[in-house]
């Protein structure tokens, strides 16, 4: 597989006063137009609102930082106003209305990554604004607008013409703007820092995983997610998606290192990735990380639901349950290395904590 993997950052497409979206271009990261993945991320200054609108394409967003308030509008739908705080995961489906809003002092920044297959260019998410200068009103005549929304022409005007600005926009501080309902988190959003953990391993990482059963929302997207935490210079044991998944993965804190090994036993990758990268594993590929003395932290969605990981090393790892006799003979090695082989790792899931 002759493609460029290497992590890249993502560049600015807009922004004012009120805030920016960055988004990572498929000519820069090819792997997402191949894989159908778009990747963008929302920076929101204090009272920054970012406009209403829908995308072409089914997303998973996850707030990298700050807190806030988001509006969502299923298809026929009421609007849901949840209060939104760094580590929440919200499914979006495909067609859902959004706005969002920071009142805080904090920047919020917000992840968004998601399925291509249905927009209008593979690897490249596309908003549509339903307000702004370059919302819906814009497009239609005045007749048009009039018609559909029974409102007279002087309104008319103002609707389509006193907004000046497109996609973000900076609200007056004394504006009043909706007040979130606890009861719309339900269903809606996930913390992944306050969820139970799928994986806890001392010394070496934790895992939480998105799925169908504890976010229902996810199996509309077509995408499962995890958040994982690796401690300092602690292992994530090399594995790949088994249920020929694509692997999108954004670094969230950290840094350290990663390989990827593909067809043929070819290294495909071995570079070092920071806070801000976005880097893809193409489907089947195994991939391993090293954190370095900080840790290293990641958000990845995974192209199903309900994902399924096997595993190359540790108690779990398919080495396990192969019979001596044929590691043996696959290796050519004698019966006392295949038996030391075996011995490693039986106490260690998929982190490996550093050798002390």
């Amino acid at each position: 597989m002759d493609i460029d993997l290497s992590p890249k950052l993502a560049q600015k497409v807009y922004g004012g006063a009120g805030g920016s979206y960055h988004a990572w271009c498929p000519n820069d990261l090819p792997m997402l137009k191949q894989g159908n993945i778009g990747a963008g991320k929302l920076f929101l200054e204090k009272n920054g609102l970012a406009l209403p609108r829908y995308s072409d394409s089914a997303k998973v967003a996850y707030v990298l930082q700050g807190n806030g308030v988001a509006g969502i509008v299923l298809p026929e739908k009421e609007e849901k106003v949840l209060a939104i705080k760094t580590g929440d995961a919200i499914a979006l489906p495909f067609g859902v209305v959004t706005w969002w809003y920071n009142k805080e002092d904090t920047e919020l920044q917000i992840l968004f990554l998601g399925d291509t297959k249905t927009a209008h260019k593979p690897g490249s998410f596309t908003d549509f604004f339903l307000t702004g200068s370059n919302g819906i009103f814009t497009g239609f005549s005045m007749e048009f607008v009039c018609r559909a929304w029974d409102v007279d022409e002087s309104t008319a005007k103002a609707l389509v013409g006193n907004q000046k600005d497109n996609g973000i926009i900076k609200v007056d501080a004394s504006a009043k703007m909706p007040e979130p309902n606890k009861d719309h988190r339900n269903g809606m959003a996930l913390n992944c820092l306050d969820a139970p953990l799928d994986v806890d391993i001392k010394g070496g990482g934790r895992v939480v995983v998105l799925n169908t059963k504890n976010l229902p929302l996810v199996g509309e997207v077509g995408l499962g997610a995890d958040l994982v935490r690796l401690d300092g210079n602690a292992m994530c044991s090399p594995g790949f998606s088994c249920d020929s998944a694509l692997q999108v993965t954004y670094i969230v804190r950290g840094s350290g290192r990663a390989q990827i090994v593909g067809v043929d036993g070819k290294r495909v990758l071995e570079t070092t990735v920071k806070a801000g990268n976005l880097f893809i594993v193409p489907r089947f590929f195994v991939v391993s990380k090293i954190s370095d003395n900080d840790g290293l932290e990641w958000f990845s969605i995974i192209t199903t639901p309900n994902p399924i990981f096997t595993h190359m090393a540790g108690r779990t790892s398919v080495w396990k349950a192969l019979s001596p006799e044929v590691l043996q003979a696959s290796f050519n090695v004698t019966p006392e290395v295949e038996k030391t082989f075996r011995s490693k790792r039986m106490n260690s899931e998929i982190f490996f904590a550093p050798s002390k």
